[in-house]
């Protein structure tokens, strides 16, 4: 009987080991990622339609951004969990607690950091004007007045507004090619790594033009966007960047998707 009562103390002993130690990993993933929308769970928000940062190939999301988000939910110890949204609900999703992060190709700007926290820049990127080689514009101060084709509360369409243009609103970078090769619109502005992977594609660009006009507009940084309410998912996320740059993974998948290196 003694013997019981001595296995029966060893027993329980070994249990209150275990779940204590369950109880401090719990913790310790907890104080990692802060307090998330779903437990063990990163809630990603993203259009899901912008190649080559996020589409549908065989109907399941891939792209820059997706496998991006997946890599560092993984190094988060979170299962990725995929929400999309059209462009202007998608950081108002945020605000409601939708999503826990988005992933759109956002550039980081003083308005939106006084809102919002950003990562670490994942994107360093170019702004460029597509026109027509016959349309004799060369440079950003060229399109005062002109009609210019960009994505409505996109940073193309504040960059055209700057420069004193006539906005056209669209979404989609083929219409917009479309649209400036029709004569609707004298040019449409982008980002260099939208136009090269459209290029790799194989798909036919002879008939336009893209200036790099990052002397008239600076490089745009992109990062993730989050909750300021959440100071520590941004402290893991940059963590997260920092080693997947380290080790050489954002650069792979920046050239798997991209056609080259724009992490740098």
């Amino acid at each position: 009987m003694k013997k019981i009562k001595n296995l029966i103390v060893i027993f329980l002993g070994i249990i209150g080991i275990v779940l204590l130690g369950t109880h401090q990993y719990v913790s310790a993933s907890t104080s990692q990622v802060g307090d998330l929308k779903e437990s063990k769970t990163l809630t990603i928000g993203l259009e899901g339609s912008f190649a080559p940062y996020a589409y549908r190939k065989d109907g399941k999301l891939t792209g820059f951004e997706v496998e991006l988000a997946k890599k560092v939910a993984k190094e988060l110890n979170l299962k990725p969990k995929f929400v999309t949204s059209k462009w202007d609900g998608l950081i108002a999703g945020v605000d409601s607690k939708k999503y826990d992060v988005v992933l759109n190709n956002i550039t980081i700007n003083k308005e939106r950091e006084k809102k919002f926290n950003f990562s670490t820049p994942y994107i360093y990127s170019h702004t460029i004007l597509i026109t027509r080689k016959d349309s004799g514009l060369k440079d950003l101060h060229s399109i005062k007045n002109k009609k210019i084709v960009a994505g409505t509360g996109t940073d193309n369409a504040l960059i055209a507004k700057k420069f004193g243009a006539k906005l056209l609103p669209s979404s989609e970078f083929v219409n917009s090619l479309d649209m400036v090769r029709q004569k609707r619109a004298d040019a449409t502005i982008n980002s260099q790594p939208v136009w090269y992977a459209y290029k790799n594609k194989g798909n036919n660009l002879k008939d336009l033009k893209a200036i790099d006009v990052s002397k008239e507009q600076s490089i745009s940084k992109v990062g993730i966007l989050m909750s300021k309410q959440n100071p520590k998912l941004k402290t893991s996320i940059d963590k997260a960047i920092k080693k997947l740059r380290n080790n050489g993974e954002l650069s792979k998948l920046s050239n798997k998707f991209i056609g080259g290196d724009i992490t740098k």
